[in-house]
């Protein structure tokens, strides 16, 4: 018995110490990008390594924005991001409710076909979607890197998994009281999928505000270029003031951080509830 618990906790520090180690892996180039940005841009180049800044200046984020329109690139980001992300909720859960509640014929099929397109790399299709965009006259606007969220097959694909649990009695009754598909879809359905919502709903947010080759080839006016391609641009203006880079690239992670923090529990039910279900 005593043999028993010793093993057991040996291995809840093993463990610990291990998601320990992890976790350091991953906050040191967190702490490093932090205290960069706030360090001059001699100490930045200082040998050894100032783990804890002897001088901290706002010198780097004051540059940022006084030589280069970051305000109205983080307003791109954002207008293009939220805008994404609610277009695809909205198409993936019409969608997934057509393909797990609604019966028509080649139903199954068509959704195979939907699945298959993940195959498909997005470098492919970047030409052909860039002459329709073009012939549109949609170059240089939200709308051209907005659309896109229309196919969202990731999404579709967890929703309908999730949508096929939720018994048919729930639809029959919302039917019978004369209720129209789209009110059982948002009214009755949505909710009863909540975490599973919330989680594609995180994860297009943080596509959308991580996409770089779309937004670069459609936004080629510097007013409407979203941050990925702003950072691009700043390792070339900024390339050997590090700080400036850094504190960029602090700002640019601060909205999914705070998206995922405010959303997580929703999000770990989400890929739970996916887990056991699909």
């Amino acid at each position: 018995m005593m043999h028993k618990k010793s093993k057991n906790i040996f291995s809840t520090v093993r463990f610990y110490v291990f998601a320990l180690i992890i976790g350091l892996m991953i906050a040191v180039p967190f702490y490093w990008m932090a205290i960069t940005s706030l360090k001059t841009e001699s100490a930045v180049l200082t040998y050894p390594i100032e783990w804890i800044p002897t001088q901290i200046t706002l010198e780097n984020y004051t540059e940022l924005f006084s030589s280069f329109s970051f305000g109205r690139v983080v307003l791109n980001s954002c207008i293009v991001s939220v805008a994404y992300t609610l277009v695809a909720l909205t198409s993936c859960c019409m969608a997934a409710f057509a393909f797990a509640k609604l019966p028509f014929r080649g139903r199954d099929t068509i959704l195979r076909i939907f699945i298959a397109t993940l195959m498909i790399p997005a470098q492919s299709t970047l030409v052909p979607l860039f002459m329709i965009f073009n012939g549109m006259g949609l170059t240089n606007s939200y709308f051209s890197v907005i659309l896109p969220s229309l196919f969202r097959v990731t999404g579709i694909f967890m929703l309908v998994q999730n949508m096929k649990t939720i018994p048919n009695d729930f639809i029959d009754a919302a039917r019978i009281d004369g209720a129209s598909y789209f009110t059982i879809l948002f009214r009755i359905i949505v909710p009863l999928l909540g975490p599973a919502v919330a989680t594609v709903g995180i994860i297009t947010f943080m596509d959308s505000w991580n996409e770089y080759l779309w937004p670069l080839v459609m936004l080629t006016d510097t007013d409407m270029m979203t941050l990925p391609v702003a950072l691009s641009t700043l390792s070339g203006m900024y390339e050997r003031n590090f700080g400036v880079q850094m504190a960029g690239s602090l700002i640019s992670i601060i909205p999914i951080v705070i998206v995922f923090l405010a959303a997580q529990r929703k999000f770990k039910d989400g890929l739970s509830l996916g887990g056991i279900k699909g």
